[in-house]
């Protein structure tokens, strides 16, 4: 059984521990989390918690977790497209339709099964056995440029790059619709969705900063081509941001439309072409473009008829 020790943050005071747990231990079930409250596995201030407690801001919430068996991720030799790659890390342009990690009902195809093989044994440790390497993802259909930790040491700096936004992440997207500013910037709260867990919202109660900034490369009839860059690196942060101001992205049956515009189209058009950042090492500013992907190059082609 492994331990977990938090801090509650001002922004949760006064909230139940059972919602407060759902809320900042997202990768776990909700019934999962109530079971370890059921179970006596919770205490804040050292004294078991009850489902009902009312935490406050610098509590000190424990949770013993239950040692799992996890699922054996094997290797698997899928070609990876490698923009970069030394001792340290590799930078890859993922493909649409892949998922970054193992999770459940994912176990094989991931980008980590294929990093597995690519790299052997030569993977960071510290996000455990399902995500070796792994410091960043984006979604299973959003394609683009992703930075994969060789080293512990390489996974310490991008982590902490990526805690003061000092990365560099501009992604292109096409959006409903057809934007009347050149530029703009979109701020607003991002955290889970109050009724549906599987989404995130905007200005929800106990939300992190997000900030976007966005800018109109070309305009169609029906939709905006544009370039988003990311000061904050929030789940869906652009899905959520650019539904926001009425302009969700072609594809997204989750912020957007129920039914995609356009048939024969799998998920969100959403690239991430550029990403920069410091190397762990040389301590050296490295930048890299992931080309757009093929189904992206057509859509523009399509809509400039």
């Amino acid at each position: 059984m492994k331990q977990l020790c938090l801090q509650v943050d001002s922004a949760y005071a006064g909230e139940r521990i059972d919602k407060y747990l759902a809320e900042v231990m997202n990768d776990y079930s909700r019934s999962f989390l109530q079971k370890q409250l059921k179970d006596g596995n919770v205490s804040v201030n050292e004294k078991t918690a009850k489902a009902s407690l009312k935490v406050a801001e610098d509590d000190e919430v424990r949770i013993f977790i239950p040692e799992n068996k996890e699922p054996d991720i094997v290797p698997e030799d899928i070609p990876l497209d490698i923009l970069y790659e030394d001792q340290q890390l590799l930078v890859v342009n993922k493909p649409k339709g892949m998922v970054v990690h193992p999770s459940a009902g994912h176990y094989s195809q991931t980008l980590v099964n294929a990093l597995m093989f690519h790299c052997k044994d030569q993977l960071s440790g510290i996000n455990g056995v399902l995500r070796p390497g792994i410091v960043h993802r984006i979604d299973m259909d959003t394609t683009g440029a992703l930075v994969v930790c060789k080293t512990d040491l390489a996974h310490q700096s991008l982590a902490e790059q990526l805690k003061v936004h000092s990365i560099t992440r501009r992604y292109r997207a096409i959006v409903h619709g057809r934007l009347k500013e050149d530029f703009g910037t979109i701020e607003g709260t991002i955290g889970r969705h109050p009724t549906d867990r599987k989404k995130m919202a905007i200005n929800v109660r106990n939300g992190k900063p997000a900030t976007t900034h966005y800018k109109v490369l070309e305009r169609f009839d029906r939709f905006t081509y544009v370039e988003c860059e990311l000061e904050t690196g929030r789940t869906h942060q652009i899905r959520v941001h650019m539904s926001s101001i009425g302009h969700p992205l072609l594809g997204d049956i989750v912020y957007g439309p129920k039914k995609s515009a356009l048939p024969n189209l799998q998920g969100q058009t959403l690239h991430a072409m550029v990403l920069g950042f410091l190397h762990p090492v040389s301590n050296e500013y490295m930048e890299f473009t992931a080309p757009l992907p093929e189904y992206f190059e057509k859509l523009l082609k399509n809509f400039r008829k």
